[in-house]
């Protein structure tokens, strides 16, 4: 019970960050999911338009990105973004950096530009798996409903609005909550990309650590297997209790037999 007090004590150091790391991996979990729902979503619909060609190609395309191993995608785009990286080393050749003056971009070593960084290559990694999701559930969709939309005069905006999305979100709501939790615990994409920096003198916690990067480094590096436990229980708890309701309360599961 200690370690629970001590962890949750926002006046205390451990406690400082764990609320740090906690209003950290919210928002990264939030972006990563939705923003992926969102543009995967895009993406998938722009190939399946009728005036799309070649549909496969740009399909199979998106599936490479799964077929590559992520952790052999991480490390490699790790190495472009260093400062010494292929990135900064193309934008210096270019003249947009002063290569003389040894001007880089701190992709890895500033706090903001690192977790931005870590949201745009989420992207890569998660927009394919919507895509693929998606597709199938639109090949779905009555194209009766389209049809009787354009001749009561709905526009596209208007016919994703009241038809595609709310389909999209009634099929795709255990998907959602699944993706969720699951950012909330990708541990790959932070320790591979950045190793949960930049550090901050003195914690053992890092700018971009999330709850399970925070939970390894206090278990395995710093043998405080205490306060690990706490954190893998907290998260538990509260995930669970999140992925419940929200799925209980969902379409989904009180209207199944809604868009037979």
């Amino acid at each position: 019970l200690d370690n629970f007090i001590s962890l949750f004590d926002s006046t205390s150091t451990i406690g400082k960050q764990f609320w740090s790391v906690l209003g950290w991996t919210i928002v990264w979990a939030f972006f990563a999911t939705f923003l992926n729902f969102f543009l995967g979503t895009f993406m998938a619909m722009i190939i399946e338009r009728p005036t799309t060609r070649l549909k496969g190609l740009w399909r199979t395309i998106f599936s490479l990105t799964i077929a590559v191993p992520q952790f052999v995608s991480l490390l490699i785009i790790r190495s472009m973004f260093k400062e010494n990286g292929a990135v900064n080393t193309l934008l210096q050749n270019l003249g947009i950096l002063d290569k003389a003056a040894g001007e880089v971009l701190p992709f890895l070593t500033n706090a903001t530009w690192a977790r931005v960084l870590l949201i745009v290559v989420n992207l890569w990694v998660g927009i394919p798996y919507t895509v693929m999701q998606v597709t199938g559930i639109l090949k779905n969709i009555p194209a009766e409903q389209y049809e009787a939309a354009r001749i009561d005069g709905a526009n596209v905006v208007q016919q994703f609005i009241h038809i595609t999305l709310p389909y999209m979100i009634f099929v795709m709501t255990p998907y959602i909550i699944t993706q969720f939790t699951g950012n909330i615990n990708n541990f790959n994409i932070i320790y591979l990309l950045t190793g949960g920096g930049p550090n901050i003198n003195g914690a053992s916690a890092g700018h971009t650590d999330l709850l399970v990067t925070w939970l390894y480094k206090l278990s395995v590096d710093r043998q405080e297997y205490n306060l690990g436990a706490v954190i893998g229980i907290f998260t538990f708890v509260v995930l669970s209790i999140v992925a419940l309701v929200t799925y209980r309360s969902s379409g989904s599961y009180k209207n199944e037999e809604g868009f037979k």
